[in-house]
């Protein structure tokens, strides 16, 4: 029984989709334009600022009179609520199972936001457990948040598949523990020259089919 390691945001759930979808009513809420979306997703960089940083850029930029503790908040619980599971990616994670893989998501973020996306969508019903950075002290690509997620399934890192967006996060991970990837393009191209996804998919749903085909795996061609 291999395992497949998945990333969350952006793979498993549209985190992107969801920030937009909170950004565009939080927006609305304080009579700011609706073209400032545009704005908001770039300050918000996919993640990567800091929420207080980006609370801190909003309340600023807007004059508000919300504390930037009330603001983080808002970011937080706003981005779970927005946040969805596509049906058929759950049926994927259902048929991978099936056919003998056992999903644990490997995510990096703050432990509080992430588990509540995981069980707030479901997630929870589909995979045999999961890891979060800020949990474990360590972020991918780092190899031990990897291992880590082996021996809480119980299982080998050998055989293992890892499905993520991040080019060095995921991918990166996933050849510094010689295993093989599958990366979600998200409509990008791959210009890291040092490594490479083993395959390359549109989505989870995709990246999935992608796994379960590859008999026996083979690196990419680069």
């Amino acid at each position: 029984m291999p395992l497949l390691l998945l990333d969350l945001d952006n793979t498993l759930v549209d985190r992107e989709g969801a920030f937009r979808m909170w950004g565009t009513r939080f927006l609305s809420e304080i009579s700011a334009p609706p073209y400032d979306i545009d704005w908001l997703v770039d300050a918000d960089a996919d993640g990567l600022t800091s929420r207080w940083d980006l609370a801190d850029a909003i309340r600023d930029r807007y004059r508000l009179r919300n504390s930037v503790i009330d603001l983080v908040e808002e970011l937080h619980e706003g981005q779970i609520e927005a946040t969805r599971l596509d049906p058929m990616v759950g049926a994927a994670l259902r048929i991978a199972a099936e056919a003998g893989w056992v999903p644990v998501i490997v995510t990096n973020g703050e432990t509080r936001q992430q588990e509540a996306k995981i069980r707030r969508t479901g997630l929870d019903r589909f995979v045999a457990d999961w890891v979060v950075s800020q949990e474990v002290d360590c972020r991918k690509p780092n190899p031990r948040i990897f291992e880590i997620a082996a021996e809480r399934a119980r299982m080998r890192l050998r055989g293992a598949w890892m499905i993520g967006d991040s080019p060095e996060a995921d991918i990166g991970g996933a050849t510094t523990i010689g295993i093989p990837s599958v990366w979600i393009h998200r409509g990008r191209q791959w210009t890291e020259r040092r490594f490479g996804p083993t395959r390359v998919a549109e989505g989870a749903i995709q990246a999935v089919a992608a796994v379960l085909a590859a008999d026996p795996p083979h690196r990419m061609a680069r």
